[in-house]
């Protein structure tokens, strides 16, 4: 979220933000509850894992368990759409994207969300194309 999302109460000095950016955080936040996660073995989802992780520090705090991990597992937050690949995408021509088998529509919307300030996601196999260190020559 960025600052015009943002609008200043002075009744009460305080900064609050609009119904569209809270809807659209409120939507990524779910998907990332939504997202699985590997956890002793099984794929569950972010908010069944944050249940198990509740129900085991209540039976640490109660002495029923001597144990507690809260290093596994963490997110991975990695992010496709950083500075580098933004970077790589605008300066991708037509003919380049061509022979690197990326078409004429994916390079216009990849190029859209380039230019704005927001995140986007990148398919690995895609990704692997447009990979930063290749370089292309004619």
């Amino acid at each position: 979220m960025d600052l015009p999302h943002f609008y200043f109460t002075g009744d009460d000095y305080r900064y609050r933000f609009d119904v569209d950016a809270k809807t659209r955080f409120l939507n990524l936040l779910r998907e990332q509850f939504n997202s699985g996660v590997k956890y002793k073995g099984n794929i569950l989802k972010w908010d069944t894992v944050i249940e198990l992780k509740a129900l085991e520090l209540s039976r640490f705090l109660l002495g029923r368990s001597r144990e507690m991990g809260v290093m596994e597992p963490h997110p991975i937050l990695d992010r496709s759409d950083n500075l580098n690949m933004r970077r790589r995408i605008l300066s991708l021509t037509q003919k380049d994207a061509e022979r690197l088998g990326v078409g004429k529509s994916t390079l216009h919307y990849l190029r859209k969300h380039a230019l704005h300030d927001h995140g986007f996601k990148i398919y690995e196999k895609l990704r692997s194309r447009l990979d930063v260190s290749e370089v292309v020559v004619d």
